[in-house]
């Protein structure tokens, strides 16, 4: 008996050992995603933070009766204009070479900066104005303190000598750091300081509305049929498997698919959200039906059984009472599907909204660009400062996923309450 007893102890004791060890071990792996994730998001918070801040360079500008036209604004020289500005401010530069880093110092779009503030108030005319300019990638990394000043003059793109006219600008207050609205009001551009997410972000807006009105009436019309009157045969099954077959298919293929029958055969028009929402709305359609089927088949078979009993048809039986109890799943379903359709590339890819798109559409049938195809094209960029903007776009690209994430959550709480 005591023998039994011991054995007994020791057993439970082991047990209890083996729970342990397991919780352990599931503590650890979660440790270390939790690990992984704040090393992956803090590595690109801290190398995007710096696009939230922009710095100005201000100079002496003569806008007097001999240098524009009060009647003919628009046939000044604005970029002769500032390029004497910054002679006039460094008199002691007067080699071509080292003229034109001065003018460097100024971003591409200086003329056309200066175009807009004459234009916005023309109180500037008639005398010497000082105003603010936005500064080149180079200068404003510098400002930024994201230059290593110890490295070799030739291992860096800013020499010492503009080094130096920064250092005297700044010292004399004509230098400024504010934050930086143009990320987000600017489309994209070839110079890293003008550049801006709008352009993509308004593509990816349209792209995923033209995809969510496709997919989403399709694949619950699709999820209910096949779920709730379908026979249950040959044909029914071989439809199941292959909507789980195309579930796991890569994206890409959905791009070629695109490519030969919505472009090629049907002569879509190629780069838009058009084209772009009906290619993510195929990706989409297998994993919102499995969704919504899953949230359909988890309704208790009483709640139809019920219905039927008090005279409902087949039909009123599941829109009345069995689709209302599904909803909060099917809506979770949806909006992680679209979650997923919003940082896909690939397909996008196939299509054409690779191209460099600098305008904001207006309408899904303009050409644009996406968010996640943006990022892909900052990230080839040779332009240091680009590197930036790639890691703000993927930051805004993580807040999206986040609200949408946040956004069925909330859905499904609300939906729940309800029924």
């Amino acid at each position: 008996m005591t023998n039994m007893f011991t054995n007994t102890s020791l057993l439970r004791k082991s047990r209890a050992a083996a729970e342990l060890r397991f919780r352990w071990f599931g503590r650890i792996a979660i440790g270390i995603s939790l690990a992984f994730l704040f090393i992956m998001v803090g590595s690109i918070i801290n190398k995007g933070k710096s696009v939230l801040i922009s710095s100005d360079i201000a100079i002496i500008i003569d806008l007097g009766p001999n240098q524009v036209d009060p009647n003919n604004i628009n046939q000044t020289g604005f970029d002769a204009l500032i390029k004497r500005s910054l002679r006039a401010t460094f008199p002691e530069i007067t080699s071509r070479s080292d003229k034109k880093k001065l003018y460097g110092l100024l971003s591409a779009d200086m003329g056309f900066e200066l175009q807009k503030q004459i234009i916005a108030n023309p109180n500037l005319l008639g005398i010497s104005q000082k105003l603010w300019f936005t500064a080149s990638d180079d200068v404003d990394l510098l400002l930024k303190g994201s230059v290593d000043l110890t490295t070799q003059e030739g291992d860096r793109r800013i020499s010492n000598l503009e080094i130096n006219w920064i250092a005297k600008l700044k010292k004399s207050g004509n230098t400024r750091s504010h934050f930086n609205k143009k990320f987000f009001m600017n489309g994209d551009s070839r110079e890293p300081e003008l550049a801006g997410i709008l352009s993509a972000l308004v593509g990816s807006i349209l792209t995923l509305s033209v995809c969510f009105f496709v997919s989403f009436p399709i694949a619950i019309l699709a999820a209910i049929y096949l779920e709730e009157f379908a026979p249950k045969n040959k044909i029914s099954s071989f439809i199941e498997v292959n909507i789980n077959n195309l579930a796991a298919v890569p994206s890409i293929v959905f791009g070629l698919l695109g490519l030969a029958l919505l472009l090629n055969v049907f002569g879509l028009p190629r780069s838009t959200p058009l084209v772009g929402g009906l290619v993510l709305s195929l990706m989409t359609l297998p994993t919102i039906i499995i969704a919504a089927r899953a949230s359909l088949r988890s309704v208790p078979p009483s709640i139809r059984e019920a219905a039927l009993g008090m005279g409902a048809s087949p039909i009123q039986a599941t829109f009345h009472h069995v689709v209302p109890l599904a909803l909060p799943g099917i809506l979770t379903g949806t909006i992680v599907g679209m979650a997923q359709a919003l940082g896909e590339t690939a397909p996008l890819l196939m299509i054409g909204m690779v191209a460099f798109i600098a305008d904001v559409p207006s309408s899904i049938i303009e050409p644009a660009t996406a968010l996640p195809v943006q990022i892909f094209l900052w990230a080839d960029a040779s332009e240091r400062a680009f590197l930036e903007k790639t890691s703000a776009a993927i930051m805004v690209l993580l807040v999206f996923l986040i609200l949408m994430n946040l956004l069925a959550i909330l859905l499904r709480k609300k939906f729940e309450k309800r029924f």
